[in-house]
Protein backbone atom coordinates (compact mmCIF):
# COMPACT_ATOMS: atom_id res chain seq x y z
CA UNK A 1 0.00 0.00 0.00
CA UNK A 2 0.90 3.29 -0.86
CA UNK A 3 0.78 5.96 2.23
CA UNK A 4 1.23 10.04 1.93
CA UNK A 5 1.84 12.79 3.69
CA UNK A 6 1.55 16.25 2.31
CA UNK A 7 3.41 19.61 3.99
CA UNK A 8 3.59 22.88 3.46
CA UNK A 9 0.27 25.41 2.42
CA UNK A 10 -0.53 27.66 5.22
CA UNK A 11 -1.71 31.49 4.64
CA UNK A 12 -0.14 33.53 1.91
CA UNK A 13 -0.94 37.31 0.07
CA UNK A 14 -2.39 37.24 -3.62
CA UNK A 15 0.12 37.55 -5.46
CA UNK A 16 2.13 35.12 -3.81
CA UNK A 17 3.90 31.78 -3.56
CA UNK A 18 4.09 28.82 -1.54
CA UNK A 19 5.32 25.43 -2.34
CA UNK A 20 3.25 21.85 -1.28
CA UNK A 21 5.47 19.17 -0.69
CA UNK A 22 4.14 14.91 -0.29
CA UNK A 23 6.23 12.64 0.69
CA UNK A 24 4.73 8.65 -0.35
CA UNK A 25 6.22 5.67 0.97
CA UNK A 26 4.96 1.95 0.92
CA UNK A 27 4.71 0.41 -1.95
CA UNK A 28 5.89 3.08 -4.59
CA UNK A 29 6.64 2.14 -7.83
CA UNK A 30 8.14 4.14 -10.44
CA UNK A 31 4.99 3.90 -12.42
CA UNK A 32 2.75 5.43 -10.05
CA UNK A 33 1.24 8.33 -10.55
CA UNK A 34 1.47 11.26 -7.91
CA UNK A 35 -0.96 14.43 -7.57
CA UNK A 36 -2.83 17.34 -6.41
CA UNK A 37 -6.76 18.05 -5.42
CA UNK A 38 -7.94 20.50 -3.94
CA UNK A 39 -11.64 20.99 -2.79
CA UNK A 40 -13.54 24.57 -1.08
CA UNK A 41 -16.32 23.20 1.26
CA UNK A 42 -19.40 22.87 -0.42
CA UNK A 43 -17.64 22.44 -4.12
CA UNK A 44 -16.57 19.73 -6.05
CA UNK A 45 -13.14 18.06 -5.48
CA UNK A 46 -11.05 19.48 -8.14
CA UNK A 47 -7.76 18.21 -10.00
CA UNK A 48 -5.23 20.17 -9.59
CA UNK A 49 -1.98 18.69 -11.60
CA UNK A 50 -0.56 15.48 -11.50
CA UNK A 51 3.05 13.86 -12.92
CA UNK A 52 3.97 10.54 -13.92
CA UNK A 53 7.05 9.28 -12.00
CA UNK A 54 8.49 7.16 -15.09
CA UNK A 55 8.81 9.59 -17.28
CA UNK A 56 8.10 13.05 -15.51
CA UNK A 57 4.62 13.92 -18.08
CA UNK A 58 3.33 16.30 -15.84
CA UNK A 59 -0.96 17.26 -16.64
CA UNK A 60 -2.57 20.61 -15.29
CA UNK A 61 -6.01 21.85 -14.87
CA UNK A 62 -6.83 24.88 -16.87
CA UNK A 63 -7.09 27.62 -13.67
CA UNK A 64 -3.59 26.89 -12.40
CA UNK A 65 -1.96 26.48 -16.18
CA UNK A 66 1.28 29.10 -15.77
CA UNK A 67 0.91 29.72 -12.34
CA UNK A 68 1.64 26.28 -10.66
CA UNK A 69 4.48 23.80 -11.64
CA UNK A 70 4.18 20.28 -10.34
CA UNK A 71 7.65 18.45 -10.14
CA UNK A 72 9.55 15.80 -8.53
CA UNK A 73 13.22 14.21 -8.38
CA UNK A 74 14.40 10.66 -10.08
CA UNK A 75 14.73 8.06 -8.28
CA UNK A 76 12.80 9.99 -4.99
CA UNK A 77 8.99 9.13 -3.79
CA UNK A 78 8.30 12.89 -3.35
CA UNK A 79 6.57 15.73 -5.67
CA UNK A 80 6.42 19.17 -4.96
CA UNK A 81 3.87 21.50 -6.21
CA UNK A 82 4.99 25.11 -6.48
CA UNK A 83 2.57 27.39 -6.74
CA UNK A 84 2.47 31.20 -8.17
CA UNK A 85 0.47 34.47 -8.54
CA UNK A 86 -1.89 33.25 -6.43
CA UNK A 87 -5.44 33.66 -6.23
CA UNK A 88 -7.99 34.40 -3.24
CA UNK A 89 -9.98 31.38 -5.84
CA UNK A 90 -6.57 29.13 -5.07
CA UNK A 91 -7.82 29.25 -1.20
CA UNK A 92 -8.75 25.61 -0.83
CA UNK A 93 -7.48 22.34 1.08
CA UNK A 94 -5.01 20.85 -0.87
CA UNK A 95 -4.74 16.61 -1.22
CA UNK A 96 -1.63 14.69 -2.60
CA UNK A 97 -2.96 11.51 -4.45
CA UNK A 98 -1.34 8.33 -6.09
CA UNK A 99 -2.46 6.59 -8.74
CA UNK A 100 -1.24 3.01 -8.15
CA UNK A 101 -2.56 1.25 -11.36
CA UNK A 102 0.83 1.73 -13.06
CA UNK A 103 -0.55 4.71 -15.38
CA UNK A 104 -1.77 8.14 -15.05
CA UNK A 105 -4.92 7.45 -15.94
CA UNK A 106 -6.53 10.88 -15.50
CA UNK A 107 -8.27 12.82 -13.14
CA UNK A 108 -10.65 10.05 -11.92
CA UNK A 109 -7.78 7.23 -11.73
CA UNK A 110 -6.33 8.19 -8.40
CA UNK A 111 -6.91 5.88 -5.66
CA UNK A 112 -5.39 6.88 -2.67
CA UNK A 113 -5.43 10.02 -1.09
CA UNK A 114 -3.34 12.22 1.74
CA UNK A 115 -5.22 14.49 4.95
CA UNK A 116 -4.70 17.25 2.83
CA UNK A 117 -3.23 20.66 3.99
CA UNK A 118 -5.09 24.06 4.05
CA UNK A 119 -3.89 26.91 1.39
CA UNK A 120 -5.84 30.11 2.55
CA UNK A 121 -4.93 33.29 0.09
CA UNK A 122 -6.20 36.50 1.24
CA UNK A 123 -6.78 39.88 -1.31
Amino acid sequence: AVQLAESGGGSVQAGGSARLSCAASGTVYRSTCLGWFRKVPGQEREGVAFIYMDNGTTSYADPVKGRFTISTESGRNFVLLQMSSLKPDDTATYYCAADTSGNCRGWAGFNVWGQGTQVTVSS
